[in-house]
C-alpha cells in the first residue's frame, strides 16, 4: 500500500508540473519583492556608497519585464526565464537550472550538484546552462565586484544576484527528497483548501501570502520583528546559507504526514494542517528577512 500511495503522489506531482509549468520559481513575486525591499532598506542605511552605485546601474536598465524599482527588479530573473518558455525557450533553457541546487536532504553534498565550471573569460550570463544557484551567485558576485566588468554584464550580475540570493533561502530550492524536484512532485492539500497543489508552490506562495500583500510594509515589519537577530544573520558564507536552507527543508518543509487524502478533484494529496502552516510561516518569514539582509551585505561588500 505504501508503494501504491507513493506512486500516486508521483503521478499527481507530474500532473502538477504539466498543468502548472510556471510554479517552479522560488518565493513567487511577492516573496522576491519582500527580499528586495528588505535589502533596499539595509543598503540605504548601512551601505550608502554601494546603494548609490546600484541606483546608477539600475538607472541604465531599459528592460520592461518588471517595473524599474529595486524590489521589482528582484523578480527579474524569473520573468527573464519565463519570457520565452512558450516560444523558442532560449532564455528558459539557458537559465532555469540556475535557480536551485538539488541537494539530497538525507545525505547533503554541496559540491556534487554544482560541478560545471565557467570557461575562462566567459561572462557568467552566458552559462553554463547546467550550473546551479551556488555557482551563479559566486560567479555573478565576482563580476559585480570587478570594476573591469563591462557595464551591461555588471547590470545583469546585479539583477541575477538580487533574485538568486532570495532563491537560495527558500528551503526547497536547496533540497530534494526521493527525486521529488524540491517538493514539486509532492501534492499537498493545505488546511481550508479544496484543491491540492505542490509542496513547492505552497512554500513559494501560500506561506508568503500569510504575511500580507504590501512588500515594503512587510519588509519594514520583518526588520523590526527580527532586529535582534540581524547582526547574527548578516554573517556566514554562501555554503553556510545553503546548508541552513537544506536543514530547514529536512526539519520543517518535509515534516509532513505519510498518509494522504482526496481533494475535490479526486486527486491524492498530503494534508497540511494549521500547525504546519504556522511553523512554516515562521520559517518563511525568517528566511525572507535573512535573504534581504544577506543580499544587502553581499552587494554592499561588492560595491562599497
Amino acid at each position: 500500500m505504501a508503494i501504491v500511495s507513493r506512486l500516486r503522489l508521483v503521478v499527481a506531482g507530474l500532473l502538477f508540473l504539466l498543468l502548472y509549468p510556471g510554479q517552479a520559481g522560488a518565493w513567487g513575486d511577492l516573496g522576491h519583492r519582500i527580499v528586495g525591499a528588505v535589502a533596499q532598506q539595509e543598503l540605504m542605511r548601512n551601505y550608502p556608497t554601494a546603494w548609490r552605485k546600484i541606483e546608477a546601474l539600475l538607472a541604465t536598465d531599459t528592460d520592461t519585464l518588471t517595473p524599474p524599482d529595486f524590489p521589482s527588479r528582484a523578480m527579474w530573473a524569473d520573468k527573464y526565464a519565463q519570457s520565452d518558455r512558450d516560444g523558442d525557450r532560449k532564455r528558459y533553457d539557458a537559465t532555469w537550472r540556475w535557480h536551485f541546487a538539488n541537494v539530497n536532504v538525507d545525505a547533503p553534498n554541496f559540491t556534487a550538484p554544482c560541478d560545471p565550471a565557467l570557461p575562462a573569460g566567459e561572462p557568467a550570463s552566458r552559462g553554463p546552462a547546467d550550473a546551479c544557484v551556488l555557482d551563479k551567485i559566486d560567479q555573478f558576485t565576482r563580476e559585480l565586484a570587478n570594476p573591469a566588468t563591462p557595464p551591461a554584464e555588471r547590470l545583469l550580475a546585479l539583477k541575477f544576484l538580487m533574485h538568486f540570493v532570495g532563491d537560495v533561502h527558500q528551503p526547497l530550492h536547496v533540497a530534494e527528497h526521493d527525486n521529488d524536484k524540491g517538493g514539486n512532485l509532492v501534492p499537498v492539500l493545505p488546511a481550508g483548501k479544496r484543491a491540492s497543489e505542490s509542496l513547492h508552490l505552497y512554500w513559494d506562495v501560500d506561506l508568503v501570502d500569510r504575511l500580507g500583500s504590501d512588500a515594503e510594509a512587510i519588509a519594514r515589519a520583518l526588520l523590526e520583528r527580527f532586529k535582534s537577530k540581524e547582526a547574527e544573520w548578516a554573517g556566514g558564507t554562501l555554503t553556510d546559507w545553503a546548508r541552513e536552507s537544506n536543514a530547514l527543508a529536512r526539519s520543517t518543509a518535509y515534516a509532513i504526514p505519510k498518509a494522504t487524502v482526496t481533494d475535490d478533484a479526486g486527486k491524492q494529496a498530503v494534508p497540511l494542517d494549521e500547525h504546519y502552516a504556522e511553523k512554516g510561516g515562521t520559517v518563511a518569514a525568517e528566511q525572507l528577512t535573512k535573504a534581504g539582509v544577506r543580499l544587502a551585505r553581499l552587494l554592499g561588500k561588492a560595491l562599497d
